[in-house]
């Protein structure tokens, strides 16, 4: 009995803990695959800052209307442009041979990066650029130094400058700062919102099923506690007379 038991928590921790993942210098993306609401406002943002550049070749458009709880209709005046079938995947507006000639590489697919990496690298990545005029974009980022991609976010946050530890071959980014003057559209709280609805919807990319999952999951646990309790009487039951 206490093996079982033992064993439902091991999974239960085991999923938080992969699900979770990141390090301890990486922020805090409070996904939620399940808030609608977040998931359609990620949404227009994917589309308007990220599709002409980056794909999402293994989403297919038919797929977001039930996750973000808007009909095809909707789906086609808010994120689609141009021709398409109900079918087709998200395809970015760019061409891989001009990311190629513009950045040095083609920019990449999107479809797994919040899998791949975490939601929370997504999440501090979109959070960590900053002012750089001896990169050749002009912007560098805090995480993943000397990105080929531009800060493309920065009407809506400003213009973050580095605040600089250390001298020497030892110096780095500590934090950033918005100067005054130099802010964007949106305020530090809005513009953490903005950069988390992005993240959530590049969640749902990545495992469009997962809000089912988790569901189910739900009653699934459910099941098993209840036929734990059920299977320790049953024991009890049947072991009292050899006692």
């Amino acid at each position: 009995m206490k093996t079982i038991a033992f064993a439902i928590m091991l999974a239960l921790f085991s999923g938080t803990a992969v699900a979770a993942g990141g390090g301890g210098d990486l922020m805090d993306a409070k996904v939620d695959v399940s808030n609608e609401a977040s998931l359609q406002r990620g949404a227009k943002l994917f589309a308007n800052n990220c599709m002409g550049c980056h794909s999402a070749k293994f989403v297919r458009w038919n797929a977001l209307p039930e996750a973000l709880g808007v009909s095809m209709e909707t789906i086609e005046e808010n994120l689609i442009y141009g021709s398409y079938e109900a079918g087709d995947t998200i395809n970015a507006a760019m061409r891989p041979a001009d990311g190629s000639e513009w950045f040095g590489a083609a920019p990449p697919d999107l479809s797994l990066t919040a899998r791949a990496r975490g939601e929370d690298w997504v999440y501090t990545y979109l959070n960590s650029f900053y002012r750089d005029p001896d990169a050749s974009i002009g912007w560098n980022n805090k995480l993943l130094k000397n990105s080929s991609m531009p800060h493309v976010l920065w009407r809506l946050q400003g213009v973050p400058e580095p605040v600089y530890e250390g001298s020497g071959d030892s110096i780095q980014v500590a934090s950033l700062e918005i100067p005054e003057g130099q802010g964007g559209t949106l305020t530090e709280a809005e513009y953490h919102q903005a950069t988390r609805d992005i993240t959530n919807f590049m969640a749902f990319m990545a495992e469009p099923v997962r809000a089912k999952r988790q569901e189910i999951g739900v009653w699934v646990i459910g099941f098993l506690v209840v036929f734990t309790i059920l299977a320790y009487f049953l024991k009890r039951e049947y072991w009292r007379d050899v006692h």
